[in-house]
């Protein structure tokens, strides 16, 4: 699944091609995806400028002055610019065309992405208006990570992945922080003091940053906007490595599943 990485990666690949061009076309092959594309989404795009494409958590949106288209890649989505004349694919459920010849396509064999239009500010559609502050962002800092684990009993690796904590560190980037910081994923949150808050928060936007340099990660489906793989996961410290000697202190990684989903470790290197 794309995570803020990879979605970032995107964002930055597509954002020369489409800020100032005027949406010209817009076609709707499917409507079916996790949630119904609009009936009326062609009629509210037609002849408006896309201003910004901006990014929030996971999600991109194309700022117009009338509203925001917001796209999600859900599990397997992928969003990049082709030729007019390109035929669109099995998958290929949505496209964006430009007055500058470039036409935007979406194509998500999984169908469990989002296309969708917010009139006014986007930030205040009900997917978007409780995520927490940007990991890159002031807001996100020692106090506020402190401060929003107190209550929390349940393991730090699972409310790393909170959004309302953090806006889009996902399963990967959670694993590989919490290594980087030396801290065991399973430890309850609200037993974090603020010391190992402070290293936790620079480890996040050191994961990333790392990953956003990288072109993200590319386990499964994920291609950029130029349908370039990522190469991050060339770099993965636990993440996939169970069985596989630490990289730091030689011992095996190991894994377990934390609210569903798999988790990877050092015993040695995190063992608190």
């Amino acid at each position: 699944m794309p995570e803020l990485p990879e979605v970032e990666t995107t964002r930055r690949g597509l954002e020369p091609l489409v800020r100032g061009a005027t949406v010209s076309g817009v076609v709707v092959r499917n409507h079916s995806l996790r949630q119904p594309v609009p009936r009326d989404i062609a009629t509210s795009l037609l002849g408006q400028r896309i201003d910004e494409l901006e990014r929030r958590g996971k999600y991109l949106l194309f700022r117009t002055v009338e509203g925001t288209l917001i796209v999600h890649l859900g599990m397997s989505g992928r969003l990049w610019v082709v030729e007019a004349q390109t035929a669109p694919a099995k998958h290929d459920h949505f496209d964006l065309a430009l007055a500058n010849g470039n036409v935007v396509r979406y194509r998500d064999p999984r169908r469990f992405g989002l296309v969708l239009w917010q009139r006014g500010d986007p930030l205040e559609h009900k997917l978007l208006r409780d995520i927490g502050p940007e990991p890159f962002s002031d807001a996100f800092n020692t106090q506020w990570l402190y401060a929003q684990t107190r209550t929390r009993s349940g393991a730090i690796k699972t409310t790393l992945m909170d959004s309302h904590l953090v806006a889009g560190v996902g399963n990967i980037y959670a694993s590989e922080a919490l290594f980087r910081a030396r801290i065991n994923p399973k430890l309850p949150a609200r037993r974090l003091g603020p010391a190992r808050c402070a290293t936790l928060v620079e480890t996040v936007r050191e994961v990333l940053a790392d990953a956003i340099k990288a072109g993200g990660s590319s386990l499964r489906d994920y291609v950029n906007s130029k349908g370039e793989a990522g190469y991050f996961q060339n770099n993965f410290s636990v993440y996939d490595r169970a069985g596989k000697p630490c990289l730091v202190c030689g011992g095996a990684i190991r894994s377990l599943v934390l609210a569903q989903r798999s988790t990877f470790y050092c015993p040695r290197c995190q063992a608190r």
